[in-house]
């Protein structure tokens, strides 16, 4: 049994070499069966909860798809609304009583640090969907799937990572996988937005190239994945900096003409106005692509942090 089995995923920094391998091998494995028209029935028996205290499109019906094409079943919370969190229900009470219905259980919450919260007062494993400005494990763990598949290896790559780098938890989660599998990386925001500094420091500590700079027209030259994330208006407590401060980068075909021969365009989704709808018809467009891996990424996690691989 592998040494994911009972844990929890709340941070990509964690995971160990041999860990993340076989996340994306088992991930591969499950497409494999899946595209070939094959059923699965691993989590056959089993059943998932899905608790959403934050909108989501892709993250939470991915998780469910995956649920569903393992074979398990899926109660959910997808409006905080209809949970007892609005009658005033702690956040380890809720988790505390879901632990009694599943098998595993998948949180979304806005407070930075919720999914440390919630796996503490569980014993069932416990996935992080994105806590707040913290991190989105699961997204970069199907990002790196993508650039694997779009462009046969993520080692020597270099990728841009463009927009709000302060507030992104996706980029937050992303570095430390890029750092572990040898690529380069150039962060592209504009002042106000740059990755924290505190991920600056661990990531050059350990020896990762990286470049800093507000131009995202030279970073597509010299990149071959550039990863465009929204100016998040959610993160912002003063509504007037976000006016400032969206629309920042556009990518259109004007750009991606000047940019690097062949690059990959990835965005986690959703977007506002970041890439322009002109440039889905580009070949390197991944956006869609990499949202549909998502699902073979969280049944291989489904999988293994239940034994059930």
């Amino acid at each position: 049994m592998s040494t994911l089995f009972g844990r929890d995923i709340l941070r990509t920094d964690t995971l160990s070499n041999e860990e993340l391998k076989l996340i994306l091998s088992t991930a591969a494995r499950f497409e494999d069966v899946t595209r070939a028209g094959g059923r699965l029935r691993n989590m056959e028996g089993r059943l998932l909860a899905t608790l959403f205290f934050e909108p989501s499109t892709r993250t939470r019906l991915s998780f469910e798809t995956a649920m569903l094409r393992l074979g398990g079943q899926v109660i959910s919370v997808a409006d905080p609304k209809t949970s007892s969190a609005v009658k005033g229900e702690s956040l380890a009470d809720s988790m505390r009583t879901v632990e009694g219905y599943a098998d595993v259980i998948v949180i979304r919450h806005p407070q930075k640090g919720s999914a440390q919260e919630a796996a503490d007062a569980v014993a069932v494993p416990v996935i992080n969907a994105g806590d707040g400005a913290g991190q989105h494990p699961t997204q970069a763990l199907l990002d790196v799937y993508t650039m694997q598949k779009e462009k046969g290896k993520v080692d020597g790559l270099t990728v841009a990572l463009a927009g709000d780098l302060k507030n992104g938890r996706t980029v937050h989660s992303l570095v430390y996988l890029l750092k572990r599998l040898g690529a380069r990386m150039i962060f592209v925001s504009p002042a106000e937005l740059e990755m924290p500094p505190e991920i600056v420091t661990d990531l050059k500590t350990g020896g990762t190239d990286i470049q800093i700079t507000s131009d995202l027209a030279a970073a597509m030259r010299s990149s071959d994945v550039v990863y465009v994330t929204r100016i998040q208006r959610e993160r912002f407590e003063d509504p007037s900096r976000y006016e400032c401060l969206k629309g920042s980068y556009v990518v259109d075909m004007a750009l991606v003409c000047q940019a690097k021969p062949g690059i990959t365009i990835m965005h986690p989704l959703p977007r506002v106005d970041e890439i322009a709808t002109e440039v889905d018809a580009y070949e390197g467009a991944a956006y869609f692509r990499q949202a549909a891996n998502g699902v073979p990424i969280r049944m291989a996690l489904l999988a293994l942090l239940t034994g059930r691989e």
